[in-house]
């Protein structure tokens, strides 16, 4: 069972979600098209792999929505980002990264994290919109998320 609170950091490229695992997640819908996603790795308090040198799980988001989804060892749970604050800064080769701050409700758990819901994350970012000029233009995420009950 996690403690009351815990600490995950979401690290990678994003890629589109293509055949979506079922997390038995009512709010979510995986395969409609709008979501994509990146790796999860453990920073405190989940069960798992606790070098934080290895993904655990796969979080995905909806980059033009308001919904994500965690999965990790344990479970799954749903999110709506309901708060933001933050600036776009250059990174000097033509793409920039977003800085800041994003509040979120989580909506439903499964599994060992049922009692999250209700709860609360607070995430800090920086996420680099990579330039179309590096053969990738995506998006590189780097956020640690401060999951709680309350």
């Amino acid at each position: 069972m996690p403690d009351d609170s815990f600490v995950l950091l979401l690290k990678g490229l994003y890629q589109p979600v293509v055949h979506a695992p079922n997390l038995g997640l009512s709010t979510v819908d995986l395969d409609d098209g709008s979501y994509s996603t990146t790796q999860i790795y453990p920073v405190s308090g989940i069960p798992g792999n606790k070098t934080g040198k290895k993904a655990v799980g796969n979080f995905y988001v909806q980059l033009n929505g308001d919904l994500c989804a965690y999965h990790i060892p344990g479970g799954s749970f749903a999110m709506r980002f309901t708060g933001n604050d933050f600036v776009f800064v250059p990174d000097g080769q033509g793409g920039q990264f977003l800085e800041g701050t994003f509040e979120l409700t989580i909506l439903e758990g499964t599994g060992i994290y049922r009692t999250f819901e209700g709860g609360h994350n607070h995430m800090v970012d920086k996420l680099h919109f990579l330039a179309p000029g590096d053969g990738s233009g995506g998006l590189e995420e780097y956020c640690f998320c401060f999951i709680s009950r309350a």
